[in-house]
């Protein structure tokens, strides 16, 4: 964020300086409230890799996922203003010779490169559609600071899964809330044009909450319980942003014969923000 600080001077007469102000012009992406301080509008041109690094891999991901995630830009890419997140059928398999995989697809992430603790997240999407297709725009810690998943949290700002058409879940995973035991918490709303149309996905994370919001409605808080305990609010460590196209896994679904390849998540922008001081 650029900061432009103007002095403006009242002048008495010809000599004497009565008074200054100093007035912080705003950006046109800052929001009521919030600062913005890292931001990909997705111009023209290569994916900017100084923001995103590509996640290599299609070992299932604890969800028997049947992608393999690549770092090749005909899965990941910038056309006309806006990043495409491609899953693709590859009918001579892709990937490890002994554990081929049909899918091809991308997994950005944002660690190393932005990491943010109490912050809001605007991610303005249109989703990749069909049976066995799941786009996800979600959090993972960067320091992993209470041990491996689901101990030190995650946060689904957005998740989609082809076989319900238009119900968008928002949730979090906790040790003692994940979805292994069946105790994550999490909310659906359902959008009844999310074949045609683009949304903003965004969170705002305090030290005491975490508010869900599709197009600045709020539809799901989840709040600390302060107990001071990892297992219910691990919360309070940096996290990283991931966007995503899985295909396939346990709770999707396989792909079957009405599913159409390929299939892009469109991302128009994302932007992050921090509270302003009171």
């Amino acid at each position: 964020m650029k900061a432009i600080w103007l002095l403006i001077f009242f002048v008495s007469g010809c000599t004497s300086q009565e008074g200054v102000e100093d007035i912080e012009e705003s950006n046109d992406w800052d929001r009521d409230g919030w600062n913005l301080i890292w931001q990909d509008e997705f111009s023209d041109g290569p994916l900017d890799l100084n923001k995103w690094s590509p996640e290599i891999g299609g070992h299932g991901f604890g969800n028997n996922e049947l992608e393999y995630y690549t770092s090749d830009s005909a899965n990941a890419f910038v056309q006309d203003s806006m990043l495409h997140i491609r899953a693709k059928f590859e009918p001579s398999g892709i990937g490890d010779a002994n554990n081929l995989r049909y899918f091809s697809s991308s997994r950005l992430r944002t660690v190393g490169k932005g990491d943010w603790k109490y912050t809001r997240i605007d991610v303005r999407a249109k989703l990749a559609l069909g049976q066995g297709i799941w786009p996800a725009i979600w959090m993972l810690p960067t320091d992993w600071t209470y041990g491996g998943w689901p101990k030190s949290g995650e946060i689904d700002i957005m998740e989609h899964v082809g076989h319900d058409e238009g119900r968008v879940h928002g949730s979090v995973h906790t040790e003692s809330y994940n979805h292994k035991i069946g105790t994550q918490r999490t909310k659906t709303k359902v959008l009844s044009d999310v074949i045609d149309s683009f949304h903003v996905y965004s969170i705002e994370w305090y030290e005491d909450r975490i508010d869900f919001f599709i197009d600045d409605q709020q539809y799901f808080t989840f709040v600390n319980d302060q107990k001071n305990n990892y297992k219910t609010w691990p919360f309070n460590q940096r996290f990283h942003l991931i966007i995503n196209v899985a295909v396939g896994g346990d709770w999707p679904g396989s792909p079957d014969n009405t599913t159409v390849f390929p299939q892009d998540m469109k991302v128009d922008y994302v932007r992050v923000y921090k509270k302003q001081n009171n």
